[in-house]
């Protein structure tokens, strides 16, 4: 049923965001008054054909659903309406031509505004980016953060939601950046940390951002222990189910992450647990056993936690704006998500980040079930990204990509004369190849995502 599910959503999302980008490129056509052949949603052999409108343009759905194209009457592949060659696409003027090769990115960031501002009106629900205790020895810590504290400020610039924070993070680690992150204490009190950066490696941002800071979320205490695992540290210590953990050498323990933050740093070293079983304290000598977690020895008790609840009401936070401040709002996440991803895209080649988050269609599948599933709103912000991920990817300057014809056209009004049939085609073909390399490499990190997790 996942499967099913993630399948017929990714369909969905494709099929919502192609379509709306070849329409992009299909109504400036028109307005450009070009001869339309073909609209099609997908590539290969059609599934679904009519036949309909002024020029009967024919409307196709294909077998192959990643990606589609317009096809329009062209003098250059012989393609043009005899008796209609003035309609022809390369009869347009430059201007005209490009108009119609960036409308198909233009559309998509229009789309992800219209959603981000359904989203908006209707409320986008967060938790409130309270912070956890964070380990002693930890870069959290040795920033001085301390448990309650409020982010409030990443660099100058608010944040209200741990996502927002997130986002901001890993842009200033993608470039090994100290940070300034302005917080409002439990006590009232604003004051500013410097989070150092610089140690984060590429492997670091391929996992958990916030657990590798130890910049984490804050959650009611509740360190009791649902289950005791057979055969573990636990067992042969003598731990019983409901028992509540108070502290662990001395050391308070303030919850389930808590418990698990001091063990996890303590693999093979014999601890004194201080737990509470039906109303009397008690100790337990116990020694975490030592396993391989990420590439890293961690301790493990060998015991399993309370399953996790929602955050309080009192950590929630809901973002809402009016109708019309919406507008601008929405317009303001798409400029800030192009932003990112282009510079993301940058520390990619520059070899900062690693290529493993390159993500395929099976990744994006998989991406497109969870969100349906978790609900429409989360579903709509995945879209939301996606379309503005195809329009930034469109819009680079690659042959075969809508950003290449661009270039074409740049390179056309700066020497005054279309650029050559030949440079055209040995463009193609480069473009081609690498973004057939990009395709293979994507479903590669698919595959070993499935394989190895």
């Amino acid at each position: 049923m996942t499967v099913l599910i993630a399948l017929l959503s990714f369909l969905v999302a494709i099929g919502i965001l192609v379509t709306i980008h070849e329409l992009g490129h299909y109504w400036v056509a028109r307005l450009c008054d070009v001869h339309i052949l073909r609209f099609s949603v997908g590539f290969g052999r059609p599934v679904w054909l009519r036949r309909y409108g002024p020029d009967t343009t024919e409307w196709v759905i294909a077998s192959f659903p990643l990606g589609g194209y317009v096809k329009m009457a062209d003098e250059r592949d012989g393609s043009q309406v005899a008796g209609d060659e003035a309609r022809s696409f390369n009869r347009k003027t430059v201007w005209q031509r490009s108009a119609i090769v960036a409308a198909g990115p233009i559309a998509n960031f229009i789309l992800a505004a219209l959603f981000y501002w359904v989203l908006f009106v209707s409320g986008v629900p967060d938790i409130k980016p309270l912070v956890a205790e964070p380990m002693p020895g930890s870069l959290a810590s040795q920033a001085g953060f301390e448990e309650l504290d409020l982010l409030a400020k990443i660099d100058g610039n608010p944040v209200r939601t741990w996502g927002e924070a997130r986002l901001a993070l890993i842009g200033h680690a993608a470039a090994h950046e100290t940070v300034e992150i302005e917080v409002e204490t439990v006590a009232g009190r604003h004051e500013v940390r410097r989070l150092d950066l610089s140690g984060v490696s590429k492997d670091d941002l391929d996992r958990d951002i916030l657990g590798r800071l130890d910049l984490t979320p804050y959650r009611p205490p509740s360190a009791v222990i649902q289950e005791v695992v057979h055969g573990t540290p636990a067992e042969r210590a003598g731990l019983q189910d409901g028992d509540r953990v108070l502290a662990i050498d001395g050391i308070k323990v303030t919850g389930w992450a808590g418990l698990m933050k001091v063990t996890a740093a303590r693999p093979g070293k014999a601890l004194t647990m201080l737990v509470e079983r039906r109303g009397q304290n008690l100790e337990v000598a116990i020694t975490p056993e030592r396993v391989e977690q990420e590439g890293k020895v961690v301790g493990r008790l060998g015991v399993r936690g309370p399953a996790p609840q929602p955050p309080s009401p009192l950590m929630h936070v809901v973002i809402r704006y009016g109708p019309l401040e919406a507008i601008s709002r929405a317009w303001g996440k798409v400029y800030d998500m192009s932003w990112f991803s282009l510079r993301m895209m940058g520390r990619m080649l520059m070899g900062d980040i690693s290529v493993k988050n390159l993500s395929g269609p099976v990744s994006i599948a998989q991406y497109a079930g969870q969100s349906a599933q978790l609900g429409w709103v989360q579903f709509l912000n995945f879209l939301a990204l996606i379309s503005i991920s195809l329009g930034v990817l469109n819009l680079l300057p690659v042959p075969v990509l809508d950003g290449g014809q661009l270039m074409y056209h740049i390179a056309e009004v700066i020497k005054g004369s279309p650029v050559s049939e030949r440079a055209m085609e040995i463009g193609q073909q480069v473009g081609l190849t690498l973004l057939l390399g990009l395709t293979a490499f994507a479903f590669y990190n698919d595959i070993h995502r499935l394989v190895l997790g």
